[in-house]
């Protein structure tokens, strides 16, 4: 990544001087189709810009970004400048600025692997070349010739020449078509990195949406070997369903015409907001059966580019430092709209118990930040896409929705959208509206909430008189920052026919070191009292010890969903922060996860049980706890009922977690028809997944795998059968995976990411140890010599957290301190991994503390339930 990053201070005195009038782009990529590869360097593309721009200094001088090969001819005002003088190439010198200016620049461009820029994909089972661009933060200077940063907005017209028989699509509608040249509407004014292209032979379904006067054209796309699972039907009801939500309570039209969706291959990210040009990716059409969560997942995703129809892309952030107001209201906006809109009305559970968890994990690492974050360039930028900026942030606007009330905060919403139509903000924008319209000073919520980093603990602390009757409940705040939460609690106890149900909760205000809720003193003794019930605040759950004992019990009878989810996320909390022995969480995984209903639960649960046994469960128990899992896993698909989703579930994650040889010979006869489980269709997406176990743990050789292949040759078979290839348990498989992957860019991101994940097996950690000390030696030069998405991957793939000793991390320690001068975002992943590392340490020797039978203390500070 030498020389294209880009500093906030760069941008912001090139935003002083410069004022984009319009951009029009001339693409022609018919050599997307050439059979033959060059000679050398890389296969590229023309590209052909002119820029119409202002200046307010006269005389000034600034730069053009492009990432380009080669450049033909730039042209200033009319004047030729030397190539050679001005392109460095990733930057375009520009003086002696006229007032009015006209800069055309024709430049060879690459076409990408790595789903940065131009990203060009030939699927293997016919052959065809699709491709798509993909630009945030900073990639369409890959494309075109650009001032790239998010506050110089302009219009765009693209014209394209593509290869005969393909199809094109941009942001803009069809404008005309003669031959092979496609031309398209200019655009409303947007930001550089939401332009897109999309071309090939897609398979296109249309609709139409309508409200009133109202009519937005529909499409969704996908390759063509997709076509035959497309269920566009349900795409384009969701999508409609999003429009009514959307325009009822944002009350401004969808500003940019048409509506394209694009499902995409070799996609490194879940979706992109391209204004009318909305690219997604591919995994989002499913091949096989697939459980309602999943489809949940795409729906959320769907109302998220959505909403940044108008978080982001009409009203759009002025520098990355803003980029929560696009992202966490986003990613609020889905759950929300899954809730209100469509068949999902249970989203809010799938966000309390999967979404905050990221939060949860973000927001502890040494490289937390407060969710407006202090972004000095575009690195710092491409790695702020995490869990803080969106879930934490998603879950801060909840408790905004609690604090101010729901019909303010819309309100606030859409006077920020008619106020700063096509325009750029700031933090201090969107506090003045909502302040105006909810009547409270927003300056201390938003100094607690947005601008501190940091998770609070809130817990329970109960007393009762000798009738067993409350006298007083007080709920106990810690953190560096102690911060306002509107939060419910609720009370739980257990019925004659064995349910656990809430018979009593209060909503109040929580501020400061101890709250006490008024409200509940007098209630009968709860047999569980559960802080933040309904998930109104951003906080970690604590237990009381009655409560804690409670749930050991008696989990699986708490008949609301939510509370369920908040529960297991409570424990989950417990397990990574070394407070509960990992042994004790996958116990109650074994022991309640059977009775769960919810299936994104249940899958985040499975998740979580094979993390805490992988890595939070001491060494000499891992076997144990893996062959426990198996054999749990293994019962309750047995007793599932027959093709539910609840079964496939099971099915999988006893596939994850097959341990023993009777495992394996299961999942063989499952494979070869000579196993049956009532109900269970092994379709080609199951089969993958019970043949990669097989792989990892020797079962199957390399013929087998070759023969799935061959039963499933498609773009989704290759990366099955690269990751199956990678996790053969060899020393030669593994020096093979590592050379493919960190000595040479052969490889396209998906089948980077796919070769990571085979090589990392759980119960390889012998054959992946001589690669722990080869990492440090390697990954400057990675980080220096490949895109920033694939050093990305290969830095967080391939560090040794499989290794899990003291002796990985004091190699990270060396590193750290003898490198204290590489990349700033290089060391954040290394300190991330580091501390990963370091709380799997502690949850080991939590786990390796603990006997059978002994108490789980279920907070630091010990929480007291005493009788007055």
């Amino acid at each position: 990544m030498p020389g294209e990053n880009l500093s906030r201070e760069e941008a912001r005195e090139r935003a002083e001087l410069l004022s984009v009038d319009g951009y029009e782009v001339v693409l022609d990529i018919r050599s997307a189709v050439d059979e033959t590869e060059p000679a050398e360097g890389p296969r590229t593309f023309r590209s052909v810009t002119t820029v119409r721009f202002r200046a307010a200094v006269p005389g000034g001088a600034t730069f053009a970004d492009l990432i380009a090969p080669s450049v033909n001819s730039v042209t200033l005002n009319g004047r030729a400048l030397d190539v050679a003088d001005v392109f460095d190439g990733s930057r375009i010198a520009l003086a002696d600025l006229a007032s009015e200016n006209v800069l055309v620049v024709d430049a060879n461009c690459a076409y990408s692997r790595t789903g940065e820029g131009l990203h060009r994909f030939v699927d293997p089972e016919d052959g065809e070349v699709y491709l798509y661009t993909q630009y945030e933060p900073a990639d369409a200077r890959r494309v075109y010739a650009n001032f790239e940063q998010p506050d110089l907005k302009a219009p765009y017209r693209f014209e394209v020449t593509a290869p005969e028989g393909w199809q094109v699509w941009s942001n803009g509608a069809e404008e005309s078509r003669e031959g092979s040249v496609w031309r398209f509407a200019e655009t409303a004014p947007i930001s550089t990195y939401i332009t897109c292209v999309v071309a090939g032979p897609y398979h296109y379904v249309t609709d139409t949406y309508t409200r009133g006067d109202l009519t937005i054209p529909l499409g969704a796309m996908c390759r063509k070997g997709l076509a035959r699972h497309f269920d566009a039907d349900d795409v384009f009801l969701v999508t409609k369903q999003g429009f009514d939500l959307f325009h009822e309570i944002f009350d401004y039209p969808y500003p940019f015409g048409k509506y394209d969706q694009a499902f995409v291959p070799e996609y490194n990210l879940g979706a992109m907001e391209n204004p009318g040009m909305v690219t997604f990716r591919e995994e989002y059409i499913f091949r096989g059966k697939v459980t309602q969560a999943s489809y949940e997942r795409r729906a959320n995703v769907i109302l998220h580019e959505m909403a940044h129809m108008w978080f982001g892309d009409l009203v759009t952030m002025k520098w990355w430092d803003d980029l929560w107001l696009k992202e966490s209201f986003a990613d609020f906006m889905g759950s929300f709209g899954l809730v209100e809109a469509t068949r999902f009305d249970q989203a809010w559970v799938t966000f309390a118990n999967n979404r905050k968890a990221w939060a949860y994990r973000a927001d502890q690492l040494p490289s937390t930040h407060p969710i407006t974050a202090d972004i000095r360039d575009l690195e710092d930028a491409k790695l702020n896409f995490d869990g803080i900026t969106y879930a934490k942030g998603a879950a801060v606007l909840k408790q905004l929705v609690a604090y101010v009330g729901r019909e303010a905060f819309l309100e606030g919403a859409r006077r920020y959208f008619k106020a700063n139509a096509y325009g750029n903000t700031t933090l201090d924008d969107l506090l003045s509206v909502l302040g105006e319209v909810s009547g409270r000073d927003m300056t201390e919520w938003s100094r607690a909430w947005l601008q501190t980093a940091g998770v609070n603990a809130l817990t329970p602390v109960v007393t009762y008189d000798a009738t067993g009757r409350i006298t007083e409940l007080a709920v106990v705040q810690e953190g560096d920052e102690l911060r306002p939460h509107r939060v419910g609690v609720g009370l739980y106890r257990l019925q004659p026919d064995g349910a656990l149900v809430r018979y009593a909760r209060a909503e109040a205000d929580v501020s400061g070191a101890r709250s006490v809720i008024a409200e509940l003193a007098g209630q009968d003794r709860p047999d569980l009292v559960l802080v933040n019930d309904e998930d109104l605040t951003y906080c970690k759950i604590r237990l009381d010890e009655g409560s804690l004992a409670t749930l050991r019990a008696h989990l699986g009878d708490l008949t609301d969903p939510l509370a369920r989810a908040l529960s297991w996320s409570a424990l989950w909390n417990l397990t990574r922060d070394g407070l509960m022995p990992a042994r004790d969480f996958v116990s109650l995984v074994l022991a309640h996860a059977g009775r769960e209903t919810d299936v994104g639960v249940l899958q985040q649960l499975h998740a979580q049980a094979q993390t805490a046994v992988t890595h939070y469960t001491a060494p000499d128990r891992r076997e144990q706890g893996g062959r426990d899992l198996a054999a749990g896993a293994l019962h309750e698909l047995r007793v599932a009922e027959p093709g539910s989703e609840g079964q496939l579930t099971w099915a999988r994650f006893f596939a994850a977690s097959a341990a023993t040889e009777g495992d394996f010979q299961l999942l063989l006869g499952l494979l070869e028809g000579s196993a049956r489980i009532d109900g269970l269709d092994v379709d080609q997406e199951l089969r993958w997944d019970f043949l990669l176990p097989l792989a990892a743990h020797g079962a199957v050789d390399e013929g087998v795998i070759a023969a799935e292949l061959a039963r499933d040759d498609t773009a989704s078979g290759k990366r099955h059968q690269v990751r199956c290839l990678a996790a053969r348990p060899s020393q030669a498989v593994k020096d093979q995976a590592w050379a493919v992957v960190v000595e040479s860019d052969a490889l396209s991101n998906a089948l980077v990411e796919a070769t990571i994940a085979g090589m990392q097996q759980p119960s390889q950690r012998g054959l992946l140890a001589a690669h722990a000390g080869r990492y440090f030696e390697v990954i400057e030069r990675v980080w220096a010599d490949r895109s920033i998405q694939i050093a990305m991957d290969i830095v967080k793939g391939l560090y040794p957290s499989l290794q899990g000793d003291a002796a990985a991390l004091d190699a990270t320690d060396a590193w750290l301190a003898g490198h204290e001068d590489a990349a700033p975002a290089l060391r954040r992943l290394v300190l991330e991994s580091r501390d990963d590392l370091a709380r799997a340490l502690a949850a080991q020797r939590c786990d390796a503390a603990a006997r059978a039978g002994s108490p789980v203390r279920a907070h630091p500070i010990g929480s007291r339930t005493s009788v007055l």
